[in-house]
């Protein structure tokens, strides 16, 4: 009997094709934690924009309407934020005493997950991307 050392082509494949499954199920998973994970940065800032507007109307009676004073003056993330711009949503009434803010993905890798809104209410849509 000879003594062969090494492995098989058979063995070879069997390993490629596990390693294939493997990667198969994992990558998934990981892009949508990653997805998750920078819809976190776009959630903090839109909290963060929300209550500098409530110290603002505390401070002056009324909210801002202009975000780049609320950046440099009360404390809100310049864009970006991540992969997020926050913005003034379109279609919503914005006035000294109402906003409606959005945090509008601008990259690629997150522009398939969408807008977060939140308003002076503290009402947050989407709740599904809220909730995750």
């Amino acid at each position: 009997m000879m003594n062969r050392k090494g492995i098989t082509l058979i063995e070879l494949l069997v390993v490629i094709i596990i390693v294939g499954i493997l990667a198969a199920i994992a990558i998934p998973c990981y892009t949508g934690y990653m997805q998750r994970a920078r819809r976190a940065d776009a959630k903090t800032a839109l909290e963060q924009l929300r209550a500098s507007q409530e110290m603002r109307r505390v401070e002056t009676g009324a909210y801002s309407t202009d975000l780049v004073e609320l950046q440099k003056t009360w404390g809100v993330p310049a864009n970006p934020v991540g992969d997020y711009n926050l913005r003034w949503a379109d279609g919503f009434t914005l006035s000294v005493n109402s906003f409606t803010a959005e945090a509008q993905p601008w990259s690629s890798r997150q522009s398939s997950d969408g807008s977060l809104f939140i308003d002076h209410n503290g009402t947050k849509w989407p709740a599904d991307k809220w909730a995750k």
